[in-house]
This record gives structure tokens, C-alpha cells and sequence, in this order.
């Protein structure tokens, strides 16, 4: 009985954690797919995804994470709980 209860309480805990260990790594904006950013940003779906890339494409790099609110659908809470999954390398 208590190593069912222990069992559980592991699995609890590891079920509890399990998001924690799959955090998505840093993306930088200006090379990533869209996948790979709707991958790593919270929030940003696909089409949000697709628009950053058409974005970038039709303006050119991003300069700062800030203009990332010019994209369509991006506004600022999404920027700013991002804002540490985000990489801008100029080049």
C-alpha cells in the first residue's frame, strides 16, 4: 500500500514538473521558420508564426523585439512574455 502511494506521489510530481522540462529554447527571429517560431514563442500559433516570417521578409530584419508589434496579430503582452525566448541577430 505505501509504495502504491509512493509510486503515485511519484508520478504526481513528475506529471506536475514535466512542462517545466520541455521549456522551449530561444528563437531568433530573423532566421527561424515559422514553425520553429510557433514552437518556441508562447502564444504564437502557426498563422501568428507565418505572419512574423512575411513580416521579415517583406521589411527586412527585425531590429528590435519591440517591432515585433507592427506584425500583424503581435501585440505587446505577447512581446513582453516572450521577450526572453527572443534573439535578434542583425548580421
Amino acid at each position: 500500500m505505501i509504495k502504491r502511494l509512493l509510486s503515485a506521489a511519484a508520478l504526481v510530481g513528475t506529471l506536475m514538473l514535466s512542462p517545466l522540462s520541455f521549456a522551449a529554447e530561444p528563437v531568433d527571429i530573423n532566421k527561424a521558420t515559422a514553425a520553429e517560431i510557433a514552437t518556441s514563442l508562447n502564444g504564437v500559433g502557426p498563422s501568428k508564426a507565418e505572419a512574423i516570417v512575411a513580416y521579415r521578409e517583406a521589411n527586412g530584419p527585425f531590429v528590435s523585439v519591440d517591432q515585433l508589434t507592427d506584425v500583424k496579430g503581435i501585440g505587446a503582452a505577447t512581446v513582453e512574455k516572450n521577450r526572453t525566448q527572443i534573439i535578434i541577430e542583425t548580421r
